[in-house]
């Protein structure tokens, strides 16, 4: 049981719109933090620029609210710097991936130990509603008036692309399954990425509108538990099968299918093949996958880089400053 509660990691006076998706995910982070009970001494919330980059005023822990795109970098160095403090880097959807788009990948390509959170409302909020990488081809914006003509990026296949080892998937209105999402991100080492679909409430209030209520979701979401197979629906009627290289949606009863046939979800599989036809899946045809898509762990860069130094330190005939000055030529000027 942690000594901490939801109180010890509050602070300051959120100032979001009222119904930002950005109030709903706090919460569940100062919920996630009380039941992790890392000391708020030895957590740090890193972010960038934009509505979600003010979040670090409404922890109580150490954090820096850096400049446009840099929260991973910045992060990182903290992490490299500081290996025992547990390490929160929080992005929108313009900084994480726009500007910041480089410093994402590499930061998951070299698996550092950071709980990357992206908050993914699919807008420029801050600067009042232009188009972001992920908002959906045709969005009509301050920035593309007669709808883009882009397609969007989609963080999963960054993520992956990147050879990412955790992905996760949660809507900002559904607390207790993003704390839960939010655990099981902290307990990873290793880069842990947990995409966030939240409403901007000004400019992108219908994003998610297919996820973003109780009863939406349980039509058009599945949820994604390891070692359960995959089901879904408001009666749980529906299930996820294996076809060919693909995967289709069934529904159980028909044609003699039953639970034993469908498949079962095992995050913890090197392959990432499942992984990202999961994470890949949208309407209308197929359900969106909510949940720990993906959670594998390998070596952690933080890690390594302190076992080389101390492997390095081990070689050398000196450890301190002043037996490097003895150990080369020495000679006195009178």
């Amino acid at each position: 049981m942690s000594e901490y509660t939801v109180n010890d990691y509050k602070k300051g006076h959120p100032r979001w719109c009222p119904g930002c998706g950005d109030h709903f995910f706090l919460a569940s982070l100062h919920k996630a933090m009380a039941q992790l009970g890392v000391p708020p001494y030895e957590t740090a919330v890193i972010s960038g620029i934009g509505c979600s980059s003010r979040l670090p005023y409404y922890v109580n822990t150490y954090g820096m609210h850096t400049i446009h795109g840099r929260a991973a970098a910045i992060a990182t160095g903290l992490k490299v710097a500081s290996p025992s403090l547990t390490v929160w880097q929080i992005s929108g959807d313009g900084d994480g991936l726009a500007i910041g788009g480089n410093h994402f990948i590499h930061a998951i390509r070299r698996n550092i130990d950071l709980n990357m959170v992206l908050l993914n409302n699919r807008i420029y909020g801050l600067t009042k509603g232009q188009y972001s990488p992920t908002s959906l081809r045709g969005f009509v914006s301050k920035s593309s008036p007669y709808g883009t003509v882009e397609d969007p990026f989609r963080p999963a296949e960054l993520c992956f692309g990147a050879r990412g080892r955790f992905f996760a998937r949660t809507v900002a209105s559904d607390m207790d399954e993003t704390v839960d999402v939010l655990l099981a991100a902290a307990r990873h080492k290793g880069a842990s990425v947990v995409e966030v679909l939240q409403h901007c409430v000004i400019f992108n209030p219908k994003s998610y509108e297919d996820v973003y209520s109780k009863d939406t979701r349980a039509r058009n979401a599945i949820y994604l538990k390891a070692g359960q197979p995959m089901i879904f629906g408001p009666n749980n009627e529906y299930g996820l099968m294996q076809e060919g290289f693909g995967i289709k949606v069934v529904k159980l009863g028909e044609n003699g299918i039953t639970e034993k046939d469908l498949l079962v979800h095992d995050p913890h599989n090197p392959d990432p093949t499942l992984h990202l036809k999961l994470a890949l899946m949208q309407g209308p045809d197929f359900p969106v996958a909510l949940g720990v898509i993906r959670d594998v762990e390998t070596p952690t860069y933080d890690a390594e880089v302190h076992r080389q130094v101390e492997e390095v330190k081990a070689q050398k005939p000196y450890h301190n400053f002043a037996e490097l000055c003895e150990t080369n030529n020495i000679w006195t000027v009178d």
